[in-house]
């Protein structure tokens, strides 16, 4: 899971692999696979790290190698 904060300051643990795409107009929103869209404070690259991460944390990356 990573953390996120909501526009209202909200924090909040977000499963990675449920987000379908990430759009920048000029808000970050995340688009879940359910079709739900969560708005967040963080720019796109902080989004991209924490994924990132957290796919290293739990191996991910060694079945994509």
């Amino acid at each position: 899971m990573i953390l996120v904060t909501r526009l209202d300051g909200k924090n909040y643990y977000v499963n990675p692999h449920q987000i379908e795409y990430i759009e920048a107009n000029p808000d970050i929103t995340l688009v879940m696979l359910s079709g739900k869209r969560l708005v967040v404070q963080e720019d796109y690259q902080s989004v991209f790290e924490r994924i990132v991460a957290y796919r290293r944390q739990i191996g991910a990356f060694k079945n994509e190698e």
